[in-house]
């Protein structure tokens, strides 16, 4: 089957051929009897995308196999003579609703009764959508007049009365208490129906992590007095889980990882948990006890203590931690998070310093993620800004300030083609640097920081030779990645950073080469990077990490 069409006439072949279908091994009788239900179909075809008064001539061209010739002049199109889109009742004055129509088939335009059919059905499933059960089409209207190529629409939609959210019921076979459950549901009874409100709280039960179901209905044929009960269904996840794992970067080599959760302990959604991570030069411990608040999928009051044991590099230290976080989602999508921690830390720097504090360390941070993905994003950014101190007058040994900022951002081109880029600054304010612990000290170098060069060890030294950490923290860096097989990508990058005392002193270099495999789990990522800076200790590296972009 050959269908061509004399003219520039974009998506009318296309469309010529997906009404015809496939013809292919008919023989030279069978494409003489079958040619009249092809020029019917293509004249179907032609007239879908405007063009009433098509002409078409066929022919077979003998051979083995036979092949049927079709030959389209679509001719003059119908275009839009008037277009009356009438929204009446409530829905009229919601702006919501009318406001963002499509603006096609518009007055002029070629007639395309796929873009018709799609207004129409716009205002269908939108008024399901924002709770105009009741609405109707009073005048639904598409003449078409072939011989003055003129096409007239004409809509006539009457919205009724919006219908409203009532209130939310649980199902009782389940073991948290109605006030806890409550605090999911985010608007009150009343409230003008929406679908996104219902799918939000099934989305928020779901992802809670305390329910291994949960299904969400609000059906308009149980509405009294326009309002509509709303049903939820939940069924509670096992109450504990306990996950291994085992992972390898160059920064720490290999590592185990070990998690343990009660996910639920109490029938106000009370958890706890515990997690360890395992590697030669660093060990830690954490347990921690989490309150879920209003609303509880994104506020909580969590309690926790840790140890951690680190021996990197020219610095070693043993601290103890016990603090609390309040963590809060803001109006604004910021989530902020406000602490309080007491550490114990012990520690040698090199041969020549070693020392212990204790700090009682107030803080706050506020962060920001947008993402397409969870995963492997085509574009967003994440932001975060940190602040903590401590001051002898309260229960530490030194005066400290830390503030420390991170940005990244990530944008695709023309689908192949990504771009990187982030950005990282922090700064210590003492009066007593001597007696700031290194984990309040900065350190830069390694896969996620400056590549060429090794874990931690960019910052000043002491006159041995032995990095002590800096007052400051600055690295930026920029990444380009292109997809040259799916889920497989090579990558360009250049990193600058150091961890310095004067905000003048100078930054190391790198520079390099890797590829990225998009694993089910997360990127994984093999660099090649050249520090190009032998002073800071720069050369060839090789970087491997994994774990998502933003």
């Amino acid at each position: 089957m050959d269908i061509r069409i004399k003219g520039d006439y974009p998506g009318l072949l296309d469309n010529a051929r997906a009404f015809v279908g496939e013809v292919e091994g008919r023989s030279l009788s069978s494409l003489r009897r079958y040619g009249d239900t092809v020029e019917e179909d293509i004249r179907q075809a032609v007239r879908a995308l405007g063009y009433y008064d098509p002409a078409i001539s066929r022919r077979i061209k003998e051979g083995d196999p036979p092949v049927l010739i079709m030959e389209v002049t679509p001719g003059e199109p119908v275009r839009v003579a008037s277009r009356q889109v009438t929204i009446t009742g409530p829905a009229g004055d919601d702006p919501e609703f009318n406001t963002t129509l499509p603006e096609q088939p518009a007055v002029g335009a070629v007639l395309n009764h796929g873009q018709y059919e799609s207004l129409r059905q716009t205002i269908s499933s939108r008024a399901s959508r924002l709770g105009y059960f009741d609405g109707s089409f009073e005048q639904r209207r598409l003449a078409v007049n072939p011989e003055t190529r003129e096409a007239d629409i004409l809509l006539r939609f009457a919205s009724g009365e919006r219908y409203r959210l009532g209130d939310v019921t649980f199902n009782e076979d389940q073991v948290f208490d109605q006030s806890f459950l409550d605090r999911f549901v985010q608007f009150e009874p009343g409230t003008p129906y929406h679908a996104d409100k219902v799918a939000k709280l099934s989305s928020d039960l779901s992802n809670s992590g305390y329910f291994s179901q949960a299904l969400v209905t609000a059906p308009p044929g149980e509405a009294s007095d326009k309002e509509i009960p709303v049903s939820a269904r939940v069924s509670e996840r096992e109450p504990r889980s306990l996950g291994v794992g085992v992972g390898f970067s160059t920064d720490v080599g290999p590592r185990f990882r070990g998690t343990w959760e009660e996910h639920w302990i109490n029938p106000q959604g009370h958890r706890r948990g515990a997690d360890t991570e395992l590697s030669v030069p660093r060990q830690n411990l954490t347990g921690w006890y989490e309150i879920p608040l209003d609303p509880p999928m994104t506020d909580s009051m969590r309690f926790g203590a840790g140890y951690q044991r680190q021996d990197i590099e020219d610095v070693q230290s043993d601290r103890l931690t016990f603090g609390s976080q309040w963590r809060h989602l803001m109006d604004n999508d910021w989530s902020r998070v406000v602490s309080l921690r007491w550490e114990r830390e012990r520690y040698d720097i090199g041969d020549s310093e070693s020392g212990s504090s204790r700090l009682l360390l107030p803080g706050i941070s506020f962060s920001r993620l947008e993402s397409d993905s969870p995963i492997d994003p085509s574009r967003g950014y994440r932001l975060q800004m940190d602040v903590t101190g401590g001051s002898r007058e309260i229960f530490s040994t030194v005066d400290v300030l830390q503030v420390t900022s991170k940005a990244r951002g990530l944008i695709t081109l023309a689908d192949n083609h990504r771009f990187l880029a982030r950005v990282e600054a922090g700064a210590v304010g003492t009066n007593d640097f001597s007696g700031v612990p290194p984990s309040l000290r900065f350190f830069t170098g390694g896969d996620q920081s400056v590549r060429g060069y090794g874990y931690e060890t960019l910052s000043p030294e002491d006159d041995a030779g032995d990095g002590v950490g800096g007052r400051y923290k600055l690295v930026g860096s920029a990444e380009y990645q292109y997809e040259f097989v799916e889920n497989w990508r090579v990558a360009g990058f250049m990193d600058q950073g150091n961890a310095i005392d004067h905000l003048n002193d100078p930054l190391a270099t790198g520079v390099g080469v890797g590829i990225r495999w998009i694993s089910p789990v997360g990127p994984l990522r093999l660099d090649v990077a050249k520090g190009l800076d032998e002073e800071f200790g720069g050369g060839w590296r090789l970087h491997f990490s994994m774990g998502p972009e933003l």
